[in-house]
């Protein structure tokens, strides 16, 4: 389950007439571009939230990454089929969660999917589609079950050797949602934490109005065809139309289905809006490899959670708790 392109728009306003104002910075962590807006009553103000930010991202980033060698997940990994890893607090439940995730989505969603052996490329080489047998052994060491987790030593077991687990699918959202509390435990009164489009936000702008955010157009990607207000929300967006390949017709999506090895089918577009950055960034994965229909009715199953999905014959579909002819902007191209 590879991690996605995300295309979202930030749109707000400033007022001069406002004591407080917006600022941002624009950086890369996590190997990605991240984006940390606050309100605040001055620049050095405003510097000194985003620096906290940036400090818990850097944080999680210590603790999450499978390519850190001295991270925790890394000593998990390397312990697979070996023994169990005491680790913290913060990943032990985050992993626990993600478990979850994987049952609500029938193992759409799996963290061990870094476990998969690395048989599909989308960056044009690939000149004929892997044999059955390929695809089948690509994912033997893949999956949730064999995450063995004690909670009352607060260890973590991966059963076979040679399995992976990795948080490509939900680790900048879950890094959105640490910031985001951070600043608002340290009295931040309102912001956007957009990790590579995995955004979360809180309060609204100094007019008072809520944060104006945009989809962007997957088939048209200098244009918005809908807009949404936020005030404590997360929103993610997930998008194949850059990432492909074409065998006798029919388009596969970078985003591999972890239970099959197959690559994901039928839709070219998904944003879930959540409670938390880490829930949207899952769901909005899973939406691909379950499919239109499956992953609305998955979705309207989740108190708090909505969707938009734009399938690959360009077709909006959402959720029933969006009413998107509400959203939709002038001259969008989408049907």
């Amino acid at each position: 389950m590879q991690k996605k392109y995300l295309f979202i728009a930030i749109f707000f306003l400033i007022h001069s007439l406002h004591a407080q104002q917006v600022y941002k910075r624009v950086l890369k962590l996590m190997g990605s571009r991240f984006e940390i807006v606050v309100v605040a009553d001055n620049q050095d103000i405003g510097n000194s939230y985003i620096n906290w930010a940036v400090d818990e991202i850097k944080r999680i980033e210590k603790i999450i990454s499978s390519w850190d060698p001295n991270s925790e997940t890394s000593e998990i990994n390397r312990n697979a089929g070996i023994k169990p890893v005491k680790v913290s607090p913060e990943l032990y439940n985050l992993i626990s969660r993600s478990k979850k995730i994987s049952k609500i989505t029938d193992g759409a969603f799996d963290i061990s999917y870094a476990s998969m052996d690395k048989i599909w490329h989308f960056d044009g080489s690939m000149k004929e589609f892997p044999d059955p047998e390929t695809i089948k052994n690509s994912v033997s060491k893949v999956g949730y079950e064999n995450i063995i987790l004690d909670p009352k030593n607060q260890t973590v077991f991966l059963k076979l050797k040679g399995m992976k687990i990795g948080f490509g699918a939900i680790g900048k959202g879950f890094a959105a949602d640490k910031a985001k509390q951070l600043l608002i435990n340290k009295g931040v009164k309102a912001g956007i934490i957009n990790a590579s489009g995995d955004m979360n936000t809180w309060g609204t702008q100094p007019n008072g109005q809520k944060w104006q955010i945009g989809i962007t157009n997957p088939l048209h990607k200098n244009t918005v065809f809908a807009t949404f207000p936020l005030t404590n929300e997360a929103v993610v967006t997930s998008g194949n139309y850059e990432k492909y390949v074409i065998f006798n017709g029919k388009r596969y999506t970078h985003i591999i289905d972890p239970r099959t090895g197959y690559p994901a089918s039928g839709v070219i577009s998904a944003t879930v809006f959540a409670p938390s950055a880490e829930l949207a960034d899952a769901l909005a994965t899973s939406i691909f490899v379950m499919g239109t229909e499956i992953g609305i009715d998955r979705i309207n199953q989740l108190p708090g959670v909505e969707c938009v999905i734009v399938d690959d014959q360009d077709k909006i579909h959402t959720s029933k708790g969006i009413h998107i002819k509400k959203y939709l902007n002038k001259n969008n191209n989408t049907k």
